[in-house]
């Protein structure tokens, strides 16, 4: 597991509610958000960046997406929410954890991905 703060958040070393949890991912609230709803999926695997996931994470990526879709409806976003993951630093990465941000809750501009 990661030492970044997400993993210390799933290890329970830096306390935190739980929106959801299971054997792959955790979801927390955004301590940032960008909307008002602003949701973090945390897989428990400390995968860097998208660019490092293998072959062997695809069930873990389709996991997420799919749990991105369930929590977007119980959180009453389900027909209209964005769906975003970093990758990098120039692409406004600052934990290095692999992690997917729901956000809805307001209409979103075309053309603008995070703000």
């Amino acid at each position: 597991m990661s030492d970044t703060i997400f993993g210390k958040i799933i290890r329970g070393d830096i306390p935190s509610e739980f929106l959801y949890e299971d054997e792959h991912c955790i979801a927390i609230n955004d301590i940032r958000p960008l909307a008002p709803v602003h949701v973090l999926i945390i897989p428990r695997r400390g995968i860097p960046r998208l660019v490092d996931a293998q072959a062997s994470d695809q069930a873990l990526l389709g996991h997420l997406m799919l749990v991105a879709a369930k929590l977007a409806e119980q959180l009453g976003v389900g027909e209209a929410f964005r769906l975003v993951v970093n990758n990098g630093a120039d692409a406004g990465q600052t934990v290095f954890h692999l992690h997917l941000h729901i956000m809805g809750g307001r209409p979103f501009a075309e053309g603008h991905l995070a703000g």
